[in-house]
């Protein structure tokens, strides 16, 4: 019997784990075991008829020929995310989309055409270069999935939309025609960068991803408001946009703060109470406060 228990808890001790872990190659081993056993496949069947869980993919943009650290972490979330309702038995459709338009794929085409300006574009040729742009989108797609796969993600990649499809830009024109019948669509005016080499305007997040912007410190600017008819008393306005100044026709409150008169030197200044105390002015004195509360100026004696 001894012995019988002693072969029984050498069956069940775990095998010994090496000092190094080769997490690629464990990645690969999952891979291949998934790929084996279709275990994606089987999920697909086992949740088939339950209750639908529809996961629309904010689409990558096809741009690339290796996925960045920041693509891959979202890629995760929405991997995790489809698993989780996966899990509780959700009936899913699994569909990757690709982004195809946009300035950054345009960009990427004209540097491997050795372009640099629209009208280069158009002395090449606009059909030619829109068909340059489709054939990398098709090329990152590929790189894109194949990453993607690598990296664990469950999709039914045979089946991924492209917006540059005819049926994806003839639903986009379908969208407008219906928004134009009810009356949503008008015409307006609206500030944008505008890019002259490309021609085109820039939506923030083009400039945002092309380093456009950049953390930077300017001075502020404290600019006095004579009150008419007041000798040598000022609304003392602060701002960070000195460039608007001249376009003012007006000033506001704000009815969430407080107020106050204050003597600084020889003049009366009427400044907001934190604006006050952060000036840190010598030998200021507040001779009144003003807020939405009071009935009237409260006096400091």
């Amino acid at each position: 019997m001894a012995k019988a228990s002693e072969k029984a808890a050498e069956r069940t001790r775990f095998r010994p784990v090496g000092p190094k872990l080769d997490l690629p190659e464990l990645e690969h081993r999952v891979l291949d075991l998934w790929e084996r056993e279709q275990s994606f496949a089987a999920l697909r069947k086992k949740n088939a008829g339950g209750p639908r869980f529809s996961f629309i993919d904010g689409p990558i943009t096809a741009n690339v020929e290796a996925m960045g650290v920041h693509s891959m972490w979202a890629r995760t979330y929405k991997d995790l995310y489809q698993r989780y309702k996966a899990m509780l038995g959700y009936d899913q459709r699994y569909q990757n989309g690709f982004d195809c338009q946009g300035l950054w794929v345009e960009v990427q085409v004209e540097r491997e055409l050795n372009l640099n300006s629209k009208r280069d574009i158009e002395t090449y040729g606009i059909a030619k270069f829109s068909e340059a742009c489709r054939q990398r989108v098709d090329r990152s797609a590929v790189a894109i999935t194949k990453h993607s796969i690598r990296m664990g993600q469950w999709m039914d990649w045979a089946n991924s939309y492209y917006t540059y499809s005819d049926l994806n830009i003839s639903h986009i024109w379908h969208v407008l025609k219906l928004v134009h019948e009810k009356g949503w669509l008008y015409k307006g005016h609206r500030s944008m960068p505008w890019c002259a080499r490309c021609g085109t305007a820039l939506s923030q997040h083009e400039m945002t991803m092309s380093d456009s912007y950049r953390e930077m410190t300017h001075l502020s600017v404290y600019v006095r408001f004579p009150i008419e008819g007041k000798e040598r008393q000022s609304f003392l306005v602060w701002t960070t946009t000195p460039w608007t100044l001249p376009a003012n026709v007006s000033l506001a409150v704000n009815p969430e703060l407080d107020y106050v008169r204050a003597k600084v030197g020889d003049e009366v200044l009427i400044v907001s109470q934190e604006t006050f105390e952060q000036a840190k002015w010598p030998d200021a004195k507040v001779l009144e406060t003003l807020n939405r509360e009071a009935s009237g100026p409260r006096a400091h004696r």
